[in-house]
């Protein structure tokens, strides 16, 4: 198994300077204990609401300051760490969705870091974090209907071969690539800004390969971080 390597546009660190993404390739086994999710998801809503970790709103607030830098509206589609973390402090917890995108979303909140979850197996080509230009396609629902949209010129995407996989850096997965349990080759990115600690990044790395392999005994997996262009 090699590990995925996403090509990673030079003018993403321009707009983020010491941008680090963690990337983690993982080859499936059988869940035997998914209930490994739902607790660490439990554990981790009750971090947000202690107001840990120390790092999180200047983390946040670092992100919003970037989604500005590319024209985005951070109040209206805040990055995908802000956005779990306002529904926790809201509800207190979050429902229960798939084991496996549970089990992302606890190290997401328990970190204060966007965290994706893609089924590889879709994906057409490297995954690519760039400027988009306005032409790609990236298919969302709305109102329970498949739709296709383009991106602004300029916005910040994730995208492969065949469009666009994530709008706004990390605000809104696509249909294509969504990840869920019958998934077999899955890859995960754990993208953070200087405001947070480099070793707590390489911690909730560890935390989410510990908690997939408690989960799917036998699973294979690779990482690497990234914190410099590629491609």
């Amino acid at each position: 198994m090699q590990p995925v390597l996403p090509s990673i546009d030079p003018a993403i660190f321009s707009l983020a300077p010491g941008f680090r993404a963690l990337s983690i390739r993982v080859q499936a086994a059988p869940i035997r204990h998914p209930e490994v999710a739902g607790q660490a998801l439990a554990s981790a809503c009750v971090a947000v609401v202690a107001g840990q970790p120390a790092w999180a709103d200047a983390h946040l607030q670092a992100w919003a300051e970037v989604f500005r830098g590319f024209g985005a509206k951070p109040q209206r589609t805040p990055c995908s760490a802000d956005a779990l973390r306002k529904r926790v402090l809201r509800d207190g917890a979050l429902p229960a969705l798939d084991p496996l995108v549970d089990l992302y979303n606890a190290i997401s909140l328990a970190y204060a870091v966007p965290v994706g979850g893609e089924n590889l197996q879709a994906y057409v080509g490297v995954p690519r974090l760039v400027l988009a230009d306005g032409s790609e396609c990236f298919d969302t629902f709305k109102e329970g209907a498949l739709v296709h949209e383009a991106p602004a010129a300029g916005e910040v995407v994730w995208r492969d071969d065949a469009g666009v996989t994530c709008r706004r850096w990390n605000w809104r997965q696509g249909v294509r690539t969504r990840l869920d349990a019958q998934a077999q080759q899955m890859w995960f990115v754990l993208e953070s800004l200087p405001a947070m600690p480099l070793a707590a990044l390489q911690e909730a790395g560890n935390r989410l390969v510990e908690g997939l392999q408690r989960m799917m005994p036998g699973a294979g997996v690779i990482q690497r971080l990234v914190d410099g262009p590629v491609g």
